[in-house]
């Protein structure tokens, strides 16, 4: 039971790490910019595919001898999977992470039949191909290494799942606040949580860009305030590192001109001074 449940896991941990790569490779790819570490939590794994490749592994196998079955079955779970899960984290975080409104025979936005055909495919050579070859290397493992493996997966993913939710949650808070009382001093919390989790709060809104809060009428305007602090703050940062880089710059030209020391130390303390500057 114990190897079993050890087993399973990393399976699921594994096709979570796959889903995020193929994930973050095409969304980066249409997006045609930088690369977007796609996903909820703060790794590089995205549940939903670990767990759709779970199920499909231990119910959809038998139907590996039919083709057309199997992809017409990982179509439906992947579809069902993809929407009650839309579903419960807008239930859960008061915000819609992703929207295919905009896309041919989708459902409320949350599922389309683009994606559906794409899961099928996936299941598909899930089934046939990459499942027999990753199951037969962890058969291949002695049962004490794969369980430390598992252990120690569950414990990173157990704890990243945790932060990131006590994080979300608070931002959740204070958006309920934001709109039942817009005050300067609730707005100022509100920028202390951003500030805080910042570097997240950026994976996040540029991994979901269709996001938005539903507590209340105000979810656009929410995120449109969202975005715009974070890019202030963004562009603020790429200044103080633009202004850092200009800094080194001339103290290397004053190096090779052999330049009094104390200008070069003036130099360092404005550095310094930049470094300490606080981003508004």
């Amino acid at each position: 039971m114990w190897y079993s449940f050890c087993f399973y896991f990393l399976l699921f941990f594994i096709y979570s790490v796959i889903g995020w790569v193929i994930e973050t490779i095409v969304c980066s790819c249409w997006a045609k910019k930088k690369v977007l570490n796609r996903g909820f939590l703060i790794g590089p794994y995205i549940p939903i595919y670990g767990t759709a490749a779970l199920f499909m592994i231990l119910f959809l196998s038998e139907y590996k001898s039919d083709i057309f079955v199997l992809f017409c079955m990982a179509c439906v779970y992947a579809s069902l999977l993809e929407y009650f899960t839309s579903f419960w984290m807008e239930k859960l975080f008061h915000a819609r992470w992703w929207d295919y409104s905009d896309k041919k025979f989708n459902l409320n936005g949350r599922i389309c039949l683009e994606n559906s055909i794409s899961f099928g495919v996936l299941g598909v050579l899930l089934i046939l191909f990459i499942n027999p070859l990753i199951e037969g290397v962890l058969h291949l493992l002695p049962s004490f290494l794969l369980t430390i493996l598992a252990l120690v997966a569950l414990f990173i993913f157990l704890s990243d799942v945790l932060l990131t939710v006590v994080i979300l949650s608070r931002l959740d808070i204070q958006v309920k606040n934001i709109r039942s009382d817009a005050t300067e001093e609730i707005d100022q919390e509100f920028q202390k949580i951003l500030r805080q989790y910042r570097v997240l709060y950026n994976r996040l809104f540029d991994a979901f860009p269709k996001i938005e809060f539903t507590r209340g009428t105000n979810g656009a305007k929410i995120v449109r305030k969202v975005r715009k602090k974070l890019k202030e703050w963004n562009d603020s940062l790429a200044e103080k590192k633009r202004q850092i880089r200009k800094k080194k710059r001339e103290i290397r030209r004053l190096r090779k001109e052999k330049a009094d020391r104390a200008k070069i130390q003036l130099i360092k303390d404005e550095m310094k001074e930049i470094r300490k500057a606080k981003i508004k």
